[in-house]
């Protein structure tokens, strides 16, 4: 049941009170209400049991907005973050929403995969501790330079550490120096018993790439701004797991793909929870295109993102086929 108007300040306090650890003095001035106001909506939140994170995220999953976006794009649950700059911050509140989301998600025993880049990283950076054993989390495609931040294994690490989980890195390069040398080292054995258990996860974490000239793909290496212009005009649209995908959300046949170490784009449409987290306005496109092509069952975007998602969706239509 959607949030009421009544309670949404309530939720809002509960929330910078209990998650962000901030005083009642401070909820006061982020809210402008007295701290007296504060101390009776907390008291109101433990009556109703609106204290704990995962009842927390209600605030961001039970709204108008997100119900609309759900039945518009098809998917299964879509978490919304507002810009109420005087409350909320995205940059801030969305690793923290995506981390609680996210152990929301995970059952006893499952496999979970996750991918790479600053969103992830941030949501493992901020992901609470947690005592998940039985848990095995998965590292979605190959590894980057050590050089480079946000790294596959970084992220997949510190997510297994802080559940305490099972880590299970994929020791092997994103991007060969050939095709040839790509293929030769999927057929290994250990690499090979890798990618192929992808496929028995219950649950993925990702957010889509661009491809700009200051894309991760381009950041770390993996590919030259110019190549990647060229790629644009080939009909790259996105990055899913390091992988170019098309308009349509659809592997793109060109070198860099066949030169990639990474999860097959069907194996990761057939994972039935797929969380797809983006921030980012300029990311609009990729995840239009990633929508389309089935990368998102759970989706979490800002408040502006989501209306662009709806407005779109009034006109050619986006869930997927």
């Amino acid at each position: 049941m959607p949030v009421r108007s009544a309670d949404q300040i309530i939720h809002k306090a509960a929330w910078l009170y209990y998650t962000h650890g901030l005083r009642q003095d401070e909820v006061a001035k982020h809210l402008d209400i007295s701290r007296a106001s504060v101390a009776m909506y907390l008291r109101r939140a433990r009556e109703i049991g609106i204290v704990t994170i995962s009842t927390s995220t209600e605030l961001f999953s039970d709204d108008v907005l997100a119900r609309e976006t759900e039945d518009a794009l098809g998917l299964e649950t879509v978490w919304i973050i507002p810009e109420d700059r005087q409350a909320f911050n995205p940059s801030v509140e969305m690793p923290v929403v995506a981390a609680a989301a996210f152990i929301e998600l995970i059952n006893k025993g499952d496999r979970v995969g996750v991918a790479w880049g600053r969103t992830v990283y941030h949501i493992a950076d901020v992901m609470p501790y947690a005592d998940l054993q039985g848990v095995a989390v998965v590292q979605l495609c190959g590894n980057l330079g050590a050089p480079y931040s946000y790294r596959p294994d970084q992220c997949t690490t510190e997510i297994a550490r802080r559940l305490n989980a099972e880590g299970i890195n994929l020791y092997a390069p994103l991007v060969l120096s050939s095709e040839r040398l790509a293929e030769e080292l999927r057929r290994e054995p250990v690499v090979r018993e890798q990618l192929l258990a992808i496929t028995d996860c219950q649950l993925a974490l990702y957010s889509v790439g661009g491809i700009e000239d200051d894309s991760h793909l381009v950041k770390c290496g993996a590919i030259t701004a110019a190549e990647m212009h060229a790629l644009g005009q080939a009909g790259a649209a996105g990055v899913i797991a390091g992988q170019l995908i098309d308009a349509d959300g659809q592997w793109l046949d060109c070198a860099h793909n066949r030169r990639c170490i990474s999860a097959d784009l069907d194996s990761i449409r057939k994972i039935p929870k797929r969380m797809l987290v983006v921030q980012e306005d300029s990311k609009y496109e990729p995840l239009v295109a990633a929508i389309k092509g089935g990368f998102a069952s759970h989706l979490m975007v800002t408040a502006s993102m989501a209306k662009r998602l709806l407005k779109r969706a009034k006109g050619a239509g986006l869930k997927h086929t």
